[in-house]
């Protein structure tokens, strides 16, 4: 790489591409070019394609996103980066529907309905047999319905199985545990009914049911009702289902286990996970996450300590729990636990990782509301008089000062929430509130997420 000592204009001059091995397009003194460099007509490209890209986002901005989940449908991460990016925008992305769904990410209206490609153990062959059968004779309307019109050799059990769990036939009967129990007696079902047709021999019941007609597919009904169903289940849990969801599609979509504290976690100002690699070295860092794995790992001397999978909306990260934290927090580090965690970002081994030094379930996080008079917010005397009361709680070790403080600036009709800088958390919320109150402040412990 040789570097370019001095530049001048020329004016406006004609532009060509340099013929070289390499990315090169600056000649320097002495003949020597600079690598790494394109020249100025790759710089028009790049520039009209970033215009057309902002153009498409601003103006078309369901199917700009439906497009760049369909590019990236490879790479879980980047999925529920663009996912995140969906919500923020207000575009709902909605689970796979085996009447609406096609191979692709679709756009429909203000929301983008999930591909049935990304719907893992679902090849190419099954969905075109699938859209094939939809087209040929309308959506379906049963389990019974689609078994017996699509080739049970293309769309197998397993497919079934993965459909019927990621939700894609929660349109036909939203009870999932149901619909897998009546699986297998619906397949055999099916089968049969295929191999009579092959024989040309219809079912003794579907010619009944059609009024004696030997051709049981001009009924009414094509005796669908005649299907053999399991006895009646309940439905499984709704962290159940979540679970089986992000299986089959390698994220949660028609929920998330964070999606409820997502609102009110904002005023925490934690980090996004999809941002870590960004985030600054040595500083203490917080952030909502749910704990997708938990390898435990002894170390040579005989410590507990762990290596864990983090998730929330906008993504994954790994994590290192050292032994001295694992000792205080080793209790809440459990496979999907969903957990605040404080600590700092390691680039060791060109590996961006998360070292936890402290963790809470955010069932457990509260925060102190203080109620600040607009006059008394930008008074200097009463702001010293806060930061006192507050030093004065933070406990005897600072770093250990978890809890947030939360400014209320306004009244009911316009209110404004700050939060302070780390350096005015307190350790112990109802003492922190206790204090000042006596020091004639309104104000009040309150959990994350109510209970």
């Amino acid at each position: 790489m040789a570097k370019i000592l001095s530049r001048q204009s020329l004016g406006v001059q004609p532009v060509y591409d340099i013929g070289v091995a390499h990315d090169h397009n600056f000649l320097l003194a002495g003949g020597q070019v600079a690598s790494n460099c394109f020249n100025k007509s790759h710089s028009t490209a790049y520039g009209f394609v970033t215009f057309q890209t902002a153009y498409l986002k601003a103006n078309y901005p369901v199917e700009y996103m439906a497009a760049l989940l369909t590019s990236n449908s490879g790479d879980q991460d980047k999925v529920q980066m663009h996912i995140a990016n969906c919500i923020a925008m207000g575009i709902e992305v909605l689970p796979p529907d085996i009447n609406r769904s096609m191979v692709d990410f679709t756009p429909e209206g203000n929301s983008i309905l999930f591909g049935l490609s990304a719907v893992r153990n679902v090849g190419l062959g099954a969905i075109e047999c699938i859209l094939q059968a939809r087209e040929a004779d309308g959506p379906f309307k049963s389990l019974a319905e689609l078994c017996d019109r699509v080739d049970l050799h293309a769309v197998n059990r397993r497919a079934l199985e993965s459909l019927i769990l990621s939700g894609a036939l929660d349109p036909l009967e939203p009870n999932r545990h149901q619909l897998m129990q009546d699986l297998d007696l619906v397949i055999d079902w099916a089968q049969g009914r295929a191999r009579d047709r092959e024989i040309g021999q219809g079912n003794l019941f579907d010619m009944i049911l059609g009024g004696g007609d030997a051709q049981p597919t001009t009924t009414a009904t094509n005796g669908y009702e005649t299907a053999p169903k399991a006895a009646p289940v309940a439905d499984f849990d709704p962290q159940e289902k979540l679970r089986q969801e992000k299986e089959i599609l390698g994220f949660y979509i028609s929920d998330h286990p964070l999606k409820a504290v997502q609102r009110p976690a904002k005023i925490l100002a934690p980090i996004n996970l999809a941002e870590l690699q960004e985030q600054p070295d040595n500083v203490t860092l917080s952030a909502i996450v749910l704990l997708a794995g938990v390898k435990p790992v002894i170390t040579k001397k005989g410590d507990r300590m762990a290596i864990v999978q983090l998730e929330d909306l906008t993504g994954q990260a790994e994590a290192v729990v050292f032994p001295k934290s694992f000792e205080r927090i080793g209790q809440h580090i459990a496979a999907d636990r969903r957990l605040m965690i404080w600590g700092k970002v390691d680039r060791r081994d060109d590996r961006v990782q998360f070292i936890i030094d402290d963790a809470e379930p955010i069932e457990a996080v509260r925060m102190v509301m203080v109620e600040l008079d607009p006059n008394w917010a930008g008074d200097i005397e009463q702001q010293h008089r806060l930061r006192n009361v507050i030093r004065n709680n933070q406990g005897e070790d600072p770093k250990y000062a978890r809890v947030p403080v939360i400014a209320v600036i306004g009244g009911r009709q316009q209110r404004q929430f700050v939060r302070l800088g780390a350096q005015f958390r307190v350790q112990d919320p109802e003492a922190a509130v206790t204090a000042l109150i006596k020091a004639d402040f309104k104000a009040k412990a309150t959990p994350l997420i109510s209970a």
